[in-house]
This record gives structure tokens, sequence and C-alpha cells, in this order.
């Protein structure tokens, strides 16, 4: 028994802080790189990135380019988009993103990926239930991290960061990434659940329509979740089996 509406047909599962615990991954690269870049274009004293703050804020869940743009914005430095073909030593927000992804990668490749259990126990169940199960990741990583985590074969429908550019998909907070998800499900977005740890995925989730929105605390911050706009608040997947 899952502790879901009984309308719910499809679950659609953020990866990181959801699945695999890459979220602090994520956090270090980030903070690394935006260090890094504040130092060399505001001097030793810039104010650094502060991951308790400025992650869940400005980056946590969105494309990596609306995140590099969101934060820097914050500390009021706009740069040229640049294109996607820009290497990481160009100062664009391609640029600065692919400096970031490529810590990213190195992190995983030193460390690994570590699921959560209770996560995986969940989509079992889901999968044993009769449900369909996709991925819906702003990461341009997602079949990297979801090989390196044993995951890949639940998965084999995924909406990442590879197809959201190829397809022009709107980026978490707005919903359509999930509806993308739902959509090559098969399945309405009311008879669909979204699973998301960040804030902005919340809000894409209750934005769409879904039949539920699970916010999963792994921050210890369940009133954030709610005012995201979470149905219901969990801190491990695995409360939801009955």
């Amino acid at each position: 028994m899952l502790r879901l509406p009984g309308e719910v047909r499809a679950c659609l599962f953020d990866m990181d802080g959801v699945l695999t615990n890459t979220a602090t991954v994520h956090a270090e690269a980030w903070k690394r790189t935006f260090d890094a870049y504040l130092r060399d274009r505001l001097g030793p004293d810039a104010e650094p990135f502060d991951v308790e703050r400025d992650y869940g804020t400005y980056v946590d869940g969105k494309k990596r380019e609306d995140g590099v743009r969101d934060f820097l914005a914050s500390r009021g430095i706009e740069l040229p988009e640049g294109t996607p073909a820009d290497g990481p030593d160009d100062d664009t927000v391609f640029g600065v993103g692919k400096r970031k992804n490529a810590l990213v990668m190195e992190l995983i490749d030193e460390r690994g990926v570590d699921v959560y259990p209770g996560s995986v126990r969940f989509v079992d169940a889901a999968i044993a239930a009769g449900m369909a199960v996709a991925v819906v990741s702003s990461s341009a990583n997602t079949d990297r991290i979801l090989a390196a985590g044993g995951l890949a074969d639940r998965f084999p429908i995924r909406v990442d960061g590879v197809r959201i550019a190829a397809e022009g998909i709107a980026g978490k907070p707005a919903p359509d990434s999930y509806l993308r998800g739902a959509e090559l499900l098969g399945e309405p977005p009311g008879a669909a659940a979204v699973f998301e740890d960040a804030l902005a995925g919340v809000a894409a989730g209750h934005a769409g329509g879904f039949a539920v929105t699970v916010g999963v605390d792994r921050h210890g911050e369940p009133e954030a979740l709610r005012q995201a706009g979470a149905d219901v608040v969990v801190s491990d997947l695995e409360e939801l089996i009955g």
C-alpha cells in the first residue's frame, strides 16, 4: 500500500536530494565556483556564497544557467549569456555554468553517488504496484548519476537537463518539465504525483495541477516546503509505504 491519492497512476521524481544524495555535492561545487568568481570579480573581500542561504534561494532545482544568472544578479552582477558552446574559461552565464559542472563531475568521480535507501524502496513499491515512474531533473548529468547510483534501469523515462535544453522546456519553478514527464508516461497531471526537495521544484509541482506534490524535507525546513506548495511533507519517502 502506498499512501498516495487513489487517482495517482504515475510518479515523477526529482533526482538530486530525492533519489540521490548529491545535493551536497552540487552545493559544494556551486560554492567553490561562485567564491572563486566573486574574488576575481570583486576582490578578496567579496561576500562568499552562503550554502545555507543562497543555495536554496537561487540555484537549487533550477537549470544551471538560471542558477548562475539568479545568484549573480543578487550580487549586482550581470553577465552576457554566451552560448552552450562556451567553455569553462568564458566570462559568460554558460561559461560559469560549465565551471560548476566540471567541479560536479570531479567530485562525483572522487566520491561516487549515494542513494537514499527509503527512496529506492518507495520506487520499487510504486513499480510493483503498476505505477509508471520517471525522473524529472534539471541536471544535465542525470544519466551518469543514475548509472553511478544503480538506478538507471528503474527510470527509462527521463526529463533531464539535456532534454530540457533540446526541447526548449522552461525550467523549474515553471511546471513544464514535470508536465513533459507526465506526457511521456501517458498520464494527465491529475493522475501524477511529484516528489521534490527543492523549493523551486515544489513550486513547479504546485503550479502544474498534479494530484499531489510531496515535499521531501532533507534540510529541516518543512514549513518552507509547505509554503512553496507541497501538499504533503515527509523526511523520507519510506514514510509513504503503508
